[in-house]
């Protein structure tokens, strides 16, 4: 009988824990972070793989071959988006683990106002750095986005051309590089419909892959503008929540305070009213 009770208080403490815990575990910036993690994950993939296809179709198609020496040709600056890419992966991994050990500390400084975990102005000093630079990346993000809607422009565009070419027979279209600002003006690297390049560029699945690689990015982009937007959205309501706590502890303290003056003065009054008795 002792042995079934002991065993039903383990489980009921065991039971207890564990709500404690889940109640501490911060759940708006756990979808927060995941959101972001989700978003860079297909932002950084897809796009680094929409480049490399870039690249073959250049040199495939178009017959374009990289510039020797230092010069800043179109393939010098897909290398430099690419190791921006690798940047970005490992920056925000790191940001998002930060910020949700931001939300940890200040839900658990919330919820153990009482306790012996108290709210410090370092704390509340972070927590409204994190805001600002949330910010920041938000604003970055979001040109980011505009910036991925770039080649999925020019992909639609190129997209389009093969479709008109299927449907109406005959048409001679062409593409221009130097329109899309990829070559100098003095370049002429120009595909036609008549072309054969182009008739094998349009039946291959390496340009339907690339133009969906480049919209899964932008889609990603645009799930870590709205991670950010969330972000913010936590960050601000923490800021409220501690701040509010810290009015409260002030008052909590003030109005200990004075109840230890008034039990003090009540203490020294009786005793005189004793002695003056006596």
């Amino acid at each position: 009988m002792e042995e079934n009770m002991e065993e039903g208080q383990t489980q009921k403490g065991c039971f207890e824990c564990c709500i404690k815990c889940l109640g501490g575990i911060p759940y708006a910036s756990l979808i927060a972070t995941i959101l972001l993690y989700a978003g860079v994950a297909l932002f950084c993939g897809c796009g680094h793989e929409a480049l490399s296809g870039t690249v073959n179709i250049l040199q495939t198609y178009f017959e374009m071959a990289r510039t020797a020496g230092d010069t800043l040709d179109v393939f010098t600056m897909i290398d430099i988006f690419k190791y921006v890419i690798y940047g970005i992966a490992a920056a925000f991994f790191v940001y998002g683990i930060l910020l949700m050990v931001e939300g940890f500390f200040t839900t658990g400084a919330i919820k153990d106002l009482y306790g012996d975990f108290k709210i410090t102005t370092c704390g509340r000093c972070v927590s409204a750095w994190f805001i600002m630079l949330t910010y920041l990346f938000m604003l970055a993000w979001l040109g980011v986005t505009a910036f991925t809607s770039l080649p999925v422009y020019m992909y639609f565009n190129l997209w389009t051309i093969c479709r008109n070419t299927t449907l109406v027979e005959g048409a001679n279209l062409c593409l221009d590089l130097r329109q899309f600002g990829i070559v100098t003006i003095g370049e002429e690297k120009k595909i036609c419909t008549v072309s054969e390049n182009f008739m094998r560029m349009c039946e291959s699945t390496e340009l339907n892959m690339t133009f969906h690689l480049f919209i899964v990015a932008l889609a990603g982009a645009g799930a870590a503008v709205i991670a950010m937007v969330h972000y913010l959205m936590v960050l601000s309501a923490n800021w409220a929540y501690v701040k509010d706590a810290c009015r409260m502890q002030k008052y909590e303290d003030i109005k200990s305070k004075e109840e230890q003056e008034l039990h003090d003065i009540h203490s020294t009054r009786s005793k005189e009213r004793l002695n003056a008795y006596t």
